[in-house]
């Protein structure tokens, strides 16, 4: 029992292993819904299916009495084509290059301004800005909408007329509106509204419906984002990179509680959703990114996701979206059906500004109520220093404050055992042939001096979820992707290029086992996992983001520090009372 607290250690060090290694068989195996293209490596896949039958969207409740006109069914969009030869659009704000083509009035390519594809590598080149939506594979991720309804109605193969092939957001604008036209044989337009507004990822948009024919127009819009699956080169081991659907659930029909809802690729070709709610939303969702549609929280819509099936020989990938309630716009009438986008990274700020919930993207687990805090006080401290690796550092020395009582107790029960080195070892001599005799005796001894040898593993217990925690935090924040840090260190969310990281954080463990098992008794078996578990950690540590080994690092040489004074106290305070008694 001498050394339970370092064999106590050593296999919270084990757990914290086990569990980064879960974390890589869930990215490795749990997430195998990619398959290689066998053809067409660039160009747009093609699918067979389109929206789900509009015949089931919505009733709009109201109390005109043509809404309640008898209705054909509902035609749903033809199948996409192979290429689109449309008018491009350039959409300029402070967060966006956009490409608008006014066949469908479909937004195919975004590029988020100040958001690098790639760390910077030191040189003169600097990374070109993420494209995060795309027309052409192998990262093919757009978003379509359009209408669907009785006769001729715009979807997103219509071709619509614009006044302008470039739009800029100008400094000071509180908003840029991109229409679009569709003019119908029978009297009918729709203009199609995006609207962009400064320092922000929301996209607003609108159909402004004239019916000119003389009878009912029954129409519903429709909202989805279609991409194929796809892995950026350089992906971290042990950080899992999630790509699938998520969305708002209502937790009830007519309740006002949602619940935050996922599925990977593999569970949406298992599963497809399905779902009639009043608000929420659904997203598309790619680790530190996003694309949302989010209906009016008043309107009854129609969700959906589902894989896509595939025409020839490319991956078709999957879809998601909703249908909103079925709208009829009187002769001579004309009404707006809206609903937002989001469109970019994960920003903690501006996803629950867009809407309620929406921040639950950024997926912390059941660590949430730890992470969320965590997260709070390391970007106050970015703001201070405006260096996300000193934040890192700040956080870790407050954490550190915070446990300080915790530790201190810890190392004070190891300093206890220290002193009890030596008796233990003679005990060990002198039954080591008896296991049982030998733990009898052994709690004898700590009976008899009022010790308790698991006094210093709670207060390591205590802090695991916090360790855990931050992990949680390091891997979903996209505010550390390719952050830099100092020296060779340029991106914070990747391993470290030279591995000097992992290497300091091994020699620290050395040297703090080395602090805390000074006079303990040990057997061949526990020297043995002493000398092998600082090697282990490190070569394991080589594969973790930078962020994350510079926080074990500066939480190493802080203990180390803290171990050091307490133990020299401790050492003052029992001179001081030999002092006393002589």
């Amino acid at each position: 029992m001498s050394m339970d607290n370092l064999r106590f250690g050593l296999f919270c060090a084990l757990g914290v292993v086990c569990f980064f290694l879960w974390q890589a068989w869930q990215q490795d195996y749990a997430d195998t819904a990619t398959p290689a293209q066998t053809s067409a490596p660039a160009g747009q896949p093609v699918d067979d299916d389109d929206l789900p039958s509009f015949d089931a969207a919505p009733r709009q409740q109201t109390d005109d009495a043509t809404s309640q006109a008898a209705a054909g069914p509902m035609e749903a969009p033809a199948s996409d084509a192979p290429s689109r030869n449309g008018q491009v659009i350039t959409v300029v704000t402070d967060r966006f290059r956009m490409r608008i083509n006014t066949l469908g009035g479909v937004i195919e390519q975004a590029e988020l301004i100040g958001v690098p594809a790639h760390a910077d590598s030191g040189s003169d080149d600097k990374s070109p800005n993420l494209r995060l939506l795309n027309n052409q594979l192998p990262n093919f991720f757009v978003v379509q909408n359009g209408l669907v309804g009785q006769g001729e109605t715009p979807d997103h193969n219509s071709t619509y007329q614009a006044d302008r092939s470039q739009y800029r957001l100008a400094e000071g604008e509180d908003k840029l509106v991109v229409p679009l036209t569709w003019t119908g044989a029978d009297g009918r337009q729709v203009t199609k509204r995006y609207t962009f507004y400064p320092d922000s990822y929301r996209i607003g948009l609108s159909h402004d419906i004239r019916n000119g024919a003389g009878e009912p127009w029954e129409v519903s819009q429709y909202l989805r984002f279609w991409r194929t699956p796809y892995s950026p080169g350089g992906s971290v081991p042990f950080v899992q990179q999630f790509m699938g659907v998520a969305w708002y659930d209502q937790k009830e029909e007519g309740s006002a509680d949602y619940k935050f809802e996922k599925l990977d690729i593999d569970d949406l070709t298992e599963a497809p959703l399905q779902a009639q709610q009043s608000g929420g939303w659904l997203s598309l969702m790619q680790h530190y990114f996003l694309g949302a549609v989010i209906p009016p929280a008043d309107e009854t819509v129609s969700y959906f996701a589902k894989p896509k099936s595939v025409r020839g020989s490319a991956e078709a990938g999957f879809s998601g979206g909703y249908v909103s309630a079925r709208r009829s716009v009187a002769p001579g009438a004309t009404e707006t059906i809206t609903a937002d986008l989001f469109v970019g990274p994960k920003v903690q700020d501006q996803l629950a500004d867009t809407a309620p919930g929406l921040d639950l993207t950024i997926d912390y687990g059941m660590l949430t109520v730890v992470s969320a805090p965590l997260f709070w006080v390391l970007e106050k401290l970015h703001g201070l220093v405006g260096n996300w690796g000193v934040a890192i550092i700040l956080l870790t020395v407050l954490i550190k404050i915070l446990f300080y009582k915790l530790s201190e107790t810890q190392y004070r029960a190891m300093a206890r055992m220290r002193k009890f080195g030596p008796r233990i070892k003679q005990l060990k001599e002198q039954y080591g042939d008896d296991r049982e005799k030998l733990q009898s005796k052994m709690m004898d001894l700590y009976k008899k001096e009022g010790f308790n040898p698991l006094g210093g593993c709670w207060p390591m217990l205590v802090q695991m979820p916090v360790f855990i925690a931050l992990y949680w935090v390091l891997q979903e924040s996209v505010e550390l992707r390719h952050a830099p840090f100092a020296l060779w260190i340029n991106d914070l969310s990747a391993p470290d290029p030279l591995y000097i990281l992992p290497v300091l954080f091994g020699v620290t463990m050395w040297f703090q086992q080395k602090l805390s098992s000074s006079s303990m008794a040990m057997d061949p078996m526990q020297q043995r996992m002493m000398q092998i578990m600082p090697v282990a950690m490190a070569v394991f540590f080589a594969f973790f983001p930078a962020g994350l080994v510079l926080y074990w690092l500066t939480n190493s040489l802080l203990s180390i520090a803290q171990q050091w004074y307490i133990y020299r106290k401790l050492d003052n305070e029992a001179l001081a009372q030999g002092a006393a008694a002589r």
